[in-house]
């Protein structure tokens, strides 16, 4: 593939061929193991009692026993530049809000105009407001009727401002506290007779702390109902449209543990979620499962999934704008698969060969730089891809520093070659120590067809019979498989050679040379261009082999 070639681009183009229709769909994703929030939202000895993000997620308004408070329990306020940036220091939003009643369980209008909150102990929903985010809060009112009257807590609002998800002990429930939702027409109306969210949310036991995501399909709660891995934990259910009845709730045990798990808050973005346990408060990624087929990597083959489904209800298709989807399979979710697949398909070394001087070939992905030795020719117009680097078959060769080591994992290695001869080097993985090294691509002694000595010893030598060196242009490649212990050799995009036994288990820590063999023996010395040479830490496939041809 030319190192100008978008695959990004060119999957979307591909999607412009589909036909699109109207299906729902919901994503399937998945959590990361919890780590602590840490300072400066929490540090030891300071009691959490939920939180939640500012519309654009540049806030976070959390209740915390942090000292410089008014009372036990105050509700302070996080800041940052950028959703990737850190918080800043927390500003305590001052004695109008909070007092020694304990305040807890923030939650914040999209307009930020509206703060929603509870007091430890105490069942009342409160809400100060503002005329401009710039203006100090109001005192706190109760919330009347029909909202109020009744045990009510944990209160979130959705990302339009006109529901209103909390827990109550209300008549009408099935046991315990159920979580209820009210709405409004408008955010300058009055909230409306609260609703149950019905049977498949709650249950004989409690469902109290709620958060739901920015397109209204995912809602996030915390429950002691049985079936979990702790005292309370966090169940995810969703729904194809807003006006759908939610599915039955999930249970990731990536997230939960064996605590008390509670008080969820989404990211506006979807991708992170905050929750509480005793003494501290924890995040978790969220990301969406982009190995569609589930057969344990992202390739083209997840591609042909989506395709296939385009536009159906198929949920494991609907991975985008957002890791929780957005309730249809369409351009967002090809985009999103895109980016994973680029990830997957960037290599961990890249040396495009292209400089027109000096003795550094650049890494183009990382820190790979390699040393030119020997004083090898730039041909900055004389590549495969662009220009390549011509070697004298006397002294010349690149040495790299390390990469990867084939015993640990999978490989893959490919490289647009023309000229050499046999018993010449392209590739090579050079001796450290009693480490002894692996060749990984060459032409054999005899006929100059291509080769591979990796795994040699102790297992026997790959040979294919491709001739490739023959003065013409050759993409040449060796896969090496970790899990099924097979190396594959590759010519012009074909396999042309595969082990009939399992081979592996000889590694090596060395650098690479490009252009000689591990020990720099003079026979080994390639005369030639080589270009655009690329090393993977996974197996590609078969379509994505292909790919590298263009």
């Amino acid at each position: 593939m030319s190192s100008k070639t978008n695959p990004k681009k060119c999957l979307i183009i591909v999607a412009a061929f589909l036909i699109a229709s109207c299906g729902q769909a919901s994503a399937d994703f998945t959590f990361s193991r919890p780590t602590n929030l840490g300072p400066p939202i929490w540090s030891p000895g300071h009691d959490p009692q939920g939180c939640c993000f500012s519309r654009d997620g540049l806030e976070l308004y959390f209740s915390s026993t942090r000292p410089g408070g008014y009372g036990s329990w105050d509700i302070w306020v996080a800041t940052r530049e950028t959703v990737d940036a850190p918080w800043g220091e927390p500003v305590n939003l001052g004695p109008n809000v909070n007092g020694g009643a304990q305040e807890v369980t923030p939650a914040i209008s999209p307009d930020g105009l509206e703060l929603y909150f509870t007091l430890y102990h105490t069942y009342k929903i409160r809400v100060c407001s503002r005329t401009s985010k710039d203006a100090p809060w109001s005192k706190p009112e109760i919330l009347g009727p029909p909202v109020g009257g009744h045990q009510d807590r944990y209160p979130k609002v959705s990302s339009d401002g006109l529901s209103l998800y909390f827990a109550s002990r209300r008549p009408g429930g099935y046991g315990g506290e159920d979580i209820w939702v009210s709405t409004r027409a408008t955010t300058s109306d009055p909230w409306s007779e609260p609703v149950n969210l019905g049977p498949n949310v709650n249950t004989g036991s409690g469902e109290v702390g709620t958060s739901i995501s920015a397109d209204g399909l995912t809602l996030f709660f915390d429950s002691d109902r049985p079936g979990g891995y702790g005292d309370v934990d966090i169940w995810v259910t969703t729904r194809p449209t807003t006006d759908a009845e939610w599915g039955p709730p999930v249970n990731y045990p990536s997230l939960n543990r064996s605590l008390q798990d509670f008080a969820p808050a989404i990211s506006p973005d979807g991708s992170v979620l905050y929750f509480d346990s005793p003494l501290a408060m924890w995040q978790s990624s969220i990301t969406p499962i982009v190995d569609l087929n589930g057969d344990g990597k992202v390739d083209f083959k997840d591609f042909r999934k989506l395709a296939q489904y385009w536009g159906q209800d198929e949920p494991s298709c609907d991975i985008g704008p957002t890791p929780l989807g957005d309730g249809v399979v369409d351009i967002q979710d090809l985009i999103v698969f895109s980016e994973y697949l680029l990830k997957e398909f960037q290599p961990v070394a890249h040396w495009e060969l292209d400089e027109s001087e000096g003795d550094i070939a650049y890494d183009s992905i990382d820190v790979n730089d390699g040393i030119c030795y020997g004083e090898p020719l730039w041909q900055p117009a004389g590549g495969k891809v662009d220009g390549a680097l011509q070697f004298d078959g006397i002294d010349d060769y690149i040495s790299t520093p390390f990469v990867l080591n084939p015993a640990k994992g999978s490989l893959s290695v490919f490289a647009w070659i023309k000229g050499g001869a046999p018993g010449q080097v392209m590739i090579s993985q050079r001796d450290v120590g009693r480490d002894p090294g692996n060749i990984w691509l060459l032409a054999d002694a005899s006929y100059g067809k291509l080769m591979t000595r990796l795994m040699h010893p102790p297992f026997s030598p790959l040979v294919s019979e491709s001739v490739i060196a023959d003065d013409q242009w050759h993409h040449v490649g060796l896969v090496f498989d970790f899990i099924a212990l097979h190396r594959y050799l590759y010519v012009d995009g074909t396999e042309v050679a595969k082990d009939s036994d399992f081979v592996g288990g000889v590694g090596s820590d060395g650098g690479l040379y490009i252009g000689a063999d591990k020990t720099l023996d003079a026979t080994s010395f390639f005369s030639g261009l080589i270009d655009d040479v690329r090393v993977y830490s996974n197996v590609l496939s078969a379509e994505e082999i292909a790919a590298l041809e263009q």
